[in-house]
């Protein structure tokens, strides 16, 4: 009588085993951890940042401006990932930011600069430039005005 030798369950199976881990923590459990965590954070980021006053400040004036809304439609948006950087101490800080913006017609590109004194912002730059035609059209109430010293 000659017994057949049966390979254990781990010898047949190792190739999806070892990745999941015995207690389904494995290597998977670990990217899937990486994953929505960094996903977690950038949405974080992205919600401080659509909430941050200078934005919202900027949003409003672009959905005020008419000629913005001539060129880019009456439902103007943000998408996409807004690039720079905003830093915040106390009652001080700066804002350097360029989100892109979508309306019905057209996109573009809306440009924030500005700093924070004693809790105010004061804006230096502040305007939309148009995708289609690279246009700047300024949304600050009164234009710069450079003073010779």
């Amino acid at each position: 009588m000659e017994e057949a030798s049966q390979k254990s369950w781990f010898s047949r199976n190792w190739m999806w085993a070892v990745p999941v881990g015995g207690c389904g923590c494995g290597c998977i459990g670990i990217i899937l951890f990486f994953v929505f965590g960094i996903g977690a954070a950038i949405f974080g980021v992205s919600k401080l940042i659509d909430n941050a006053t200078p934005v919202e400040y900027a949003m409003e004036q672009v959905r005020d401006n008419e000629k913005v809304k001539f060129l880019l439609g009456d439902e103007i948006e943000k998408y996409g990932i807004p690039s720079g950087n905003i830093s915040l101490s106390n009652n001080d800080g700066d804002v350097d930011f360029s989100i892109p913006i979508r309306g019905d017609k057209g996109e573009g590109t809306l440009i924030i600069k500005g700093i924070k004194s004693n809790g105010e912002w004061i804006y230096e730059d502040l305007y939309v430039r148009i995708k289609e035609t690279q246009e700047e059209i300024n949304l600050l109430k009164k234009e710069k005005v450079l003073e010779s010293i």
